[in-house]
């Protein structure tokens, strides 16, 4: 063996060994009598590239997995990557803007043709990326979310809840980007802190006896208001409901109403209300059949509805102008600074317009009951526990989803316009282009513009990917998958929906089991973010520098089940390597002590009481992996297994051994058991550092394939001895004692050792032997 193990002479090579093995793909798995076992890879966006929180999820997955076909499972972990409507759609457009083109000049089809050549050539990085993490993916399989096949279940999904009545199309308030020209969900927003102002705006009493004030963060949205509403507890407006003001600047006569979402304590208690730019506005609007005016357009923009001297302005000049003019007619009673938040576009970091738009929604409380009781009746079960109450109360209180965009990249909706001059708005949903029209007799047709929300796509993922609608054998043999591992951040817009979705189309859960994995921030609590170098920490970096058993470890010895966030400390990849080293050195002594010799590990005797005790204490760390992997308890497992390896086989056995080996009586089954902990302490660390563990087992098991599919260890009762490792727990405690105080003699004091080593002599001179100095009794 080389004397240090340098993971960029063997990463490179095991990896291509693996590959070539085809032991990733379960059907070429031979013991699989356990039964199957799946996995589905949350899809990563084709525009993605490696970071923490996919470096992490990526470890917790293969972890499973390695250690399920250990297990004998016959183990599918299926790989793929997401479309990623809008984030594709901006990396492209800024690759034509370099070249002075815009996608409106190519054309929608020309445009999709660029976008599929760039998704060749950049599409699958990150999938590579992961590879280089180790991840133990069924690549044969791997899935996008624009496959044909994929593409055709989508098809089928919106059409079956369009012809359920489920899916409607109409006018409502969504979050609206202006740069990206399409409505966006609430994933696809950033809030950034500003520093405001608050604007307190005195609104006349149609009869002019006196003003109600209110206070805005949006003076320019004024122009749109169709009502006042306060509190119905608001004593001090009691008398006002039902009576009308006059609009400021636009002039118009708007009622005061009441409604119990008026927050009293907010500015005078008073909230204008702007139905087509709020969405607290459109729900009061709507419930009070309010007019809806539309004063900012799509492109951000004020529209005609704003009045002729404000009409094309852009928001921000409006805002100035409408403050100003405020000021002069007298109506502005004062400003404040006002510290809010507001909302950006992830993509591009533009603000986010709420706005009135026709798209298509489905209605989601009929959809939600049957994920409701799912998780109730603990069919799915969702880990830690805490998530299934935030799972819980959004689909108790769940509203129609928005799956329209205005977007070219994406699933293109299955809906026919009728060319007919004399009903534009009549249409056919249809997976394909119609001959005529049943409603207007229409025989020309446009396919809609729109594509689906990304989300409408990935929520088919588990069963889509195993060729739904079709009756395929992968379907049959492995679905519903076994597994999840996902961000606590998507529950609602990922998870509730895949599981609404299996329910709804093959009347079965998703997924058994779902971990939510702790977020990973910087070193100073921050998020990690592209924007913030200092604070953001690549993966690649960090393979490159420790490897990627030291990463993957170092990962997991940072995280504890139920951890909410882990502060990134390099430190842990420092000490991970560190302790591959050690493994790494321990190999190497086994290895010398060996000579060679072809020992069996069979007809294995514990001759002393350090035989016994480390054969107990392997029982008892084979046992609590076994469990702590069983129940996603990864950081317990690698502390647990760290502890082992360095604190007692090294520090403590292999040190006996180097006793017990210069005696005949105790060398050969000293051998024995030391090749037997290591090949066992291999196994249990295969899932968790897959590199250096193929190695090493290659090094002691010449005969055997790869440790990926060697058996995992079996906790064996007549080793488990508790009497043997309290025993030996106090000659722990007396070496550690003399080592401590440095003393040349030692005087035993308590009975209890008095009378272990009175029975037992030969302990005394183990104690002699480690420590170099006598004892009395």
């Amino acid at each position: 063996m080389d004397k240090k193990y340098n993971p960029k002479e063997h990463e490179e090579k095991i990896y291509k060994r693996w590959e070539k093995s085809g032991f990733f793909n379960p059907d070429n798995l031979k013991n699989t009598e356990k039964g199957n076992y799946s996995i589905a890879l949350p899809p990563p966006n084709v525009t993605g590239s490696l970071h923490m929180g996919h470096a992490l999820n990526t470890t917790i997955q293969d972890i499973v997995a390695r250690f399920k076909r250990m297990r004998e499972k016959k183990v599918l972990w299926l790989p793929g990557t997401d479309h990623a409507g809008i984030a594709t759609q901006n990396v492209v457009e800024k690759m034509l803007q370099k070249k002075g083109k815009t996608r409106h000049e190519l054309g929608r089809e020309k445009f999709i043709e660029k976008v599929w050549e760039w998704k060749e050539k950049y599409g699958n990085i990150i999938l590579d990326q992961l590879k280089k993490l180790g991840a133990s993916c069924d690549w044969s399989r791997t899935r996008f979310t624009l496959d044909k096949k994929y593409s055709k279940a989508v098809e089928k999904t919106f059409i079956h809840y369009y012809k359920k009545g489920l899916i409607y199309r109409g006018p409502r308030i969504v979050n609206w980007c202006p740069r990206c020209s399409t409505a966006i969900s609430d994933i696809e927003i950033k809030y950034k802190e500003e520093k405001g102002k608050l604007w307190y705006i005195k609104y006349p009493l149609e009869n002019k006896d006196g003003f109600i004030t209110i206070a805005t963060t949006r003076p320019e949205t004024m122009l749109g208001d169709t009502a006042i509403a306060v509190n119905p507890k608001d004593k001090k407006y009691e008398k006002l409901i039902g009576k009308k003001v006059i609009l400021p600047l636009a002039k118009r006569k708007i009622p005061i109403i009441s409604h119990h979402l008026v927050d009293k304590d907010f500015g005078t208690g008073a909230l204008k209300i702007t139905p087509a730019h709020d969405n607290l506005d459109w729900k009061i609007g709507q419930e009070n059949n309010l007019e809806i005016i539309n004063v900012i357009g799509p492109d951000a923009k004020m529209t005609k509805e704003a009045g002729k001297e404000f009409k094309g302005l852009s928001v921000k000049d409006a805002r100035k102008k409408v403050v100003e003019k405020l000021k002069k007619e007298n109506y502005l009673q004062k400003v404040e600074d006002y510290p809010h938040k507001i909302s950006l576009c992830d993509r591009c970091s533009s603000p986010i317009e709420p706005q009135i738009s026709t798209q298509w929604f489905i209605k989601m409380e009929q959809l939600a009951k049957p994920a409701i009781k799912a998780v109730a009746q603990k069919r799915v079960n969702l880990l830690p526990k805490r998530y299934q109450r935030v799972y819980l109360d959004w689909l108790e209180n769940v509203k129609d989803w928005c799956i329209s965009r205005q977007l070219w990249w994406g699933h293109r909706l299955p809906v026919w316009f009728c060319e007919n001059e004399k009903n534009k708005q009549c249409f056919v949903v249809s997976s394909e282009k119609p001959k005529k029209c049943k409603k207007c007799g229409a025989t020309k047709f446009k396919q809609s513009n729109d594509v689906l929300d990304t989300w409408f796509s990935s929520a088919l993922w588990p069963f889509a990917t195993l060729g739904w609608p079709e009756k395929t054998k992968d379907l049959k043999e492995f679905y519903p998958t076994s597994f999840l591992s996902t961000a606590r951040d998507i529950i609602y817009l990922w998870v509730t929906r895949m599981v609404i979705s299996g329910l709804e189309f093959l009347n079965k859960i998703p997924f058994k089991d779902v971990y939510f994995h702790s977020t990973i921030l910087s070193i100073d609590g921050q998020r990690m973010s592209k924007s913030r170098p200092k604070a953001n920490v690549n993966p690649l970096d960090m393979i490159d520098k420790y490897g990627t058993d030291a990463t993957r470890f170092g990962l997991m010895y940072s995280m504890s089940f139920g951890q909410q966030a882990i502060k990134f400390d390099e430190r842990n990849l420092k000490a991970s390597r560190n302790f591959i080293n050690k493994l790494w050195n321990i190999s190497r002594f086994i290895d010398m002590q060996l000579e060679n010799k072809k020992i069996e590990i069979k007809n294995i005797e514990s001759k002393t009481l350090a035989d016994q005790w480390i054969l107990s204490r392997l029982n008892k760390v084979i046992k609590n992996t076994t469990d702590n992997i069983q129940n996603f308890k990864l950081g317990e497992a690698s502390d647990e297994l760290y502890d082992f390896i360095w604190h007692e086989f090294a520090d403590w056995y292999l040190e006996i051994s180097k006793i017990q080996t210069q005696n005949p009586e105790t060398k050969n089954s000293t051998l024995k058991i030391l090749k037997l902990i290591l090949c066992n302490i291999i196994r249990l660390l295969h899932p968790f550092i897959p590199f250096v563990t193929e190695v090493l087992y290659s090094q002691f098991n010449p005969l055997d394939e790869l440790v990926m599919i060697a058996p995992w260890p079996k906790h064996k009762k007549e080793f488990q001895k508790e009497k043997i490792e309290k025993e030996f727990q106090i000659i722990q405690e007396i070496v550690n004692h003399i080592r401590s105080e440095k003393i040349k003699h030692y005087k035993i004091e308590k009975q209890e050792y008095k009378k272990l080593l009175t029975q037992k002599p030969k302990l005394r001179e183990l104690i002699k032997s480690l420590t170099k100095i006598e004892l009395e009794i």
